[in-house]
């Protein structure tokens, strides 16, 4: 056991931590679930603890501190816009990412922020927003403070940490809510997953939507699914029909429209449904499926890094990986059917959460071996369920992808989520083909690494990895391309 691993300092309290689908798959704003989603809900829920003390019309004033990965990237990732939107009472769900610029233009030229939505107080992002490069507070390096003045001259202040995956914690408090229920079948670790398969005769996917009945009915958690299917489908359509360069200083070019109007030979379709059936009638070579794969996940990514509307899978900088291998399993491999799909993202889901519960899902903490390798193992178990494999050959092809994945460090130029992040999902989704494909010929019985080894290796990689390699853009590629950051 080791006695850093946020596994180990969860069991101290809680047997088993619950985690839903609804967790691993969370719809918000990119571009980052940990510097951008994270910090949007926690001033969200600083916003809410003021209100229900019955003192948020009295707040005069409030400053915010960021601290450590989210004040060296912070920029790049708009977490100083997440938290004045957090702030403002937006949610990231519904707010239209069109207003997103001309609301932040406003607040800048007023120098004024409705509190909770309906709370005029004065706020100067450039003065109220302190960003403490220098300064990292110790539980984790995605921290920020809310502090408040009121009209009586009271002041109060709140702690939260972003720790992977817009997962939000409040300092001096314990995980509550979802990791309270109480499970049929608890899970932190793959030995344990395999276990309740074995014992059930369940597949991966049952365990999970049996699981999943201790928060709601069947029914409600299919259509949940289902409409995280619909925001990963729609995110990547739109990726692939939108040209142009991303934002900031770094003027990428955006190349998932010019290669999907390559594959279709310049055809325009006017619906994703009609677009998925061009590609299923293109042809089935390996270049073509592979240009496909690649164009998916770019095309993500690309909407993540434009403040696009994504789903956190199980981050946003890994957010095209499980769209991407979804959609080639629904394009080349007669995956498209809701039934599938449905299986496809619990599966996902679950060996997602045993990394989270063993190891991290935060770059910050681990490196981008806690992002990209942890959803590319999620698809890689998912593909292989889906294609008939057994569970401990869907769990084989989760451990085969993240073994390759050991070690990748989190080196954003600029504090961009696009150099090297979205070629990455790119990357991240071939693999997991090539994993599943490698675990459905083999045999589970001769594998000399299990998921959980794999596992507390990440861990154990993650608290050996230099912290500049862990999203702070202070190693690696962050100081090795010399590109001007000027309007970074």
């Amino acid at each position: 056991m080791n006695f850093q691993s946020p596994f180990y300092l969860k069991s101290i309290i809680v047997s088993h931590e619950a985690i839903s689908v609804f967790d691993m798959f969370k719809i918000g704003v990119g571009p980052s679930s940990s510097h951008t989603l994270g910090p949007w809900r926690a001033a969200q829920y600083f916003t809410q603890s003021l209100d229900k003390k019955n003192i948020l019309n009295e707040v005069t004033g409030i400053e915010v501190l960021l601290y450590g990965s989210l004040a060296k990237t912070g920029i790049g990732h708009g977490t100083d816009i997440a938290v004045q939107l957090g702030l403002s009472g937006d949610d990231p769900v519904s707010f239209d990412v069109n207003n997103i610029a001309p609301k932040m233009n406003d607040i800048k030229a007023m120098k004024k922020l409705m509190l909770g939505g309906h709370h005029e107080i004065d706020f100067d992002p450039a003065e109220d927003i302190e960003f403490l490069y220098s300064e990292s507070l110790p539980f984790h390096p995605n921290a920020l403070t809310f502090l408040v003045q009121l009209n009586n001259g009271d002041r109060i202040a709140e702690t939260y940490y972003s720790v992977g995956g817009g997962f939000v914690q409040q300092e001096g408090q314990l995980n509550t809510g979802t990791a309270s229920v109480e499970l049929p079948f608890p899970i932190n670790t793959a030995d344990e997953l395999l276990h309740w398969c074995r014992k059930t005769g369940l597949s991966i996917y049952e365990v999970v939507m049996e699981n999943e009945g201790a928060w709601r009915r069947e029914e409600e958690t299919k259509a949940g699914l289902l409409n995280i299917w619909r925001v990963m489908k729609e995110c990547m359509y739109r990726g692939c029909f939108t040209e142009g360069y991303l934002p900031g200083g770094l003027q990428v070019k955006r190349r998932a429209a010019a290669l999907n109007k390559k594959l279709l030979n310049n055809n325009v379709y006017p619906d994703y449904k009609t677009w998925a059936q061009a590609i299923k009638e293109g042809g089935n070579s390996f270049s073509y499926i592979l240009d496909w794969v690649s164009c998916f996940a770019l095309a993500v990514n690309e909407e993540n890094a434009s403040f696009g509307r994504v789903v956190t899978a199980p981050t946003n900088g890994a957010a095209g990986v499980i769209p991407a291998v979804l959609q080639y399993y629904i394009c080349f491999c007669d995956g498209d059917s809701e039934d599938k799909i449905l299986q496809f993202l619990a599966t996902a889901s679950e060996v997602g959460s045993i990394f989270k519960k063993g190891a991290t899902i935060s770059a910050a903490m681990g490196g981008c071996q806690a992002e990209i390798g942890v959803s590319s193992a999620m698809a890689a178990a998912a593909l292989t369920e889906c294609m008939g494999g057994t569970q401990r050959q869907a769990l084989m092809a989760a451990e085969i992808a993240m073994e390759h994945h050991l070690g990748l460090t989190c080196d954003p130029i600029g504090g961009l989520v696009q150099i090297p992040c979205i070629e990455r999902n790119s990357m991240g989704a071939i693999k997991a083909i090539t994993a599943s494909q490698l675990a459905m010929q083999s045999a589970p019985d001769f594998a000399k690494v299990s998921l959980d080894a794999v596992i507390k290796t990440m861990w154990d990689t993650a608290m050996d990895m230099n912290s500049k390699y862990k999203e702070t853009s202070d190693g690696g590629l962050a100081v090795n391309i010399p590109i001007s950051l000027s309007e970074c």
